[in-house]
């Protein structure tokens, strides 16, 4: 590859772009067009990088971080950046979504085969509370693009409906009075969980090694759901420990159950496997509830 430099001797900025093209074609602009074109924002161009991005600034809900009104600018808004990949291209993004924005634009994604990899916030004290989901996909561009307008034609929906961002899951608090049947979701789950004042929680580990030994279960390599309310009206929180393989099914599968995705990140480094970890929140009846963690339990391999 240095050879190839050697006949480019004025063009120094030229070799990162022969890289790419020696990886695979560049983008072309009739593809760097039709990316504009399908996802409906004019993007800009990086020959260095052969990396074609396009912008989302959030100007539509006023931000305020610290009680100072915060521009578009400094870091509210989506983007999405192509690239060429063996399949056609590859996208990178990372989407400034409101709470009530989160999980019907995660589903968005997901049906359209696109991979979510992050959720987390950048800022405390915000007001509304941003969030930030951060997506990756391959293929063609005309696969991977019109996905992108239709996550942000899912904003533009679920804001025309509020304006305002919701304070809350549609569902609304559920019952102060915690009677978990806990033989049923023992049933479901697979496993003998624990009970307190009403409560249920069940744990199942998972092992890794860090720093030559193996942790597990109690070490937080696990798996854990929590109900509250009632058999008929419930809450259920919990953490999903996945290997990167397995993110994605168990997104799809909590998504379908109607279970709400509110974090995704890592909480360990150094460790073998890697995990990742993921905060859900889910209402509705306790079995029905059950019933979706354990099928995406069932996507994992152990």
């Amino acid at each position: 590859m240095h050879d190839i430099a050697r006949f480019f001797p004025r063009c120094a900025s030229c070799f990162p772009l022969l890289l790419a093209v020696a990886a695979g074609a560049a983008l072309t602009p009739e593809q760097r067009a039709r990316i504009d074109e399908l996802t409906g924002a004019k993007g800009s161009y990086t020959a260095a990088e052969d990396v074609h991005r396009v912008a989302f600034p959030r100007a539509d809900v006023p931000v305020a971080v610290e009680g100072r009104r915060m521009h578009p600018f400094l870091g509210f808004s989506s983007w999405a950046a192509f690239t060429s990949g063996p399949h056609g291209a590859l996208v990178m993004g990372d989407m400034v979504l409101f709470e009530d924005e989160v999980n019907p634009v995660m589903s968005v994604a997901l049906d359209g085969g696109l991979e979510v990899t992050a959720l987390h916030n950048h800022f405390f004290f915000d007001q509304p509370r941003v969030m930030y989901m951060h997506i990756g996909g391959s293929g063609s561009v005309e696969r991977l693009a019109p996905v992108v307008a239709r996550m942000m034609d899912k904003v533009r929906e679920v804001r025309k409906h509020r304006p305002a961002p919701a304070a809350g899951f549609a569902a609304g608090p559920a019952p102060a009075d915690n009677r978990i049947a806990a033989a049923e979701l023992d049933r479901i789950l697979g496993v003998q969980g624990e009970t307190n004042a009403g409560m249920y929680k069940a744990t199942i580990g998972r092992k890794a090694r860090m720093h030559g030994r193996e942790v597990a279960k109690q070490m937080g390599v696990n798996t854990w759901a929590a109900f509250g309310g009632t058999d008929e009206d419930a809450l259920v929180d919990g953490d999903f420990a996945m290997l990167e393989s397995e993110l994605q099914a168990v997104l799809k599968t909590l998504r379908k159950a109607g279970i709400n995705i509110v974090a995704i990140h890592n909480h360990m480094t150094h460790e073998e496997p890697q995990y990742v970890f993921l905060h859900y929140w889910g209402r509705g009846r306790a079995a029905d509830l059950a019933r979706g963690i354990r099928s995406a339990l069932d996507t994992q391999r152990d």
